[in-house]
Order: structure tokens, then C-alpha cells, then sequence
């Protein structure tokens, strides 16, 4: 079963590049949750805690932001 992954993102991010990157070279599917498109997107960040970008929400994981690829490996 596959695993829903969704990346919170704004354009010229260069962690949110990085972590966008690191997903398709592995193959996982994920969402992009652009904050500059999605107001919503932008409340849901900041409800989650965080202040910077890429926030990641993966499930069995707990969310984090910045690019991990510690983390990200888990999703593999």
C-alpha cells in the first residue's frame, strides 16, 4: 500500500528542490502543496508548527521540515 507524501513547496526553494528530487529518484509518489498558489496550504504549515519550507507529511512519520534525507529514506 502505498504511502500518501505530501510536500509543502514554494517556487525557488532550493531544500524544497532538493527534497522533490530525492522522492522521484527513489520513486516515491508524493503531492505538491505550493504555499504561493494555496492559502490553505500556508495555514496548514503554520498549524503544523513550522516556519520554513519544505515541510514534509509522510504517514508513519512524524511531520518535519528542511530536506532529510534520513527521514526521506524511510518512506523508500
Amino acid at each position: 500500500m502505498e504511502k500518501t507524501v505530501i510536500v509543502y513547496s514554494k517556487p525557488n526553494c532550493m531544500q524544497c528542490n532538493f527534497t522533490k528530487k530525492f522522492l522521484e529518484d527513489k520513486g516515491i509518489p508524493y503531492q505538491i502543496k505550493d504555499i504561493e498558489e494555496n492559502t490553505e496550504a500556508v495555514n496548514e504549515v503554520k498549524s503544523l508548527g513550522f516556519s520554513s519550507l519544505p515541510v514534509v507529511i509522510a504517514e508513519g512519520l512524524e511531520a518535519f521540515h528542511g530536506f532529510r534525507p534520513d527521514l526521506l529514506n524511510r518512506l523508500a
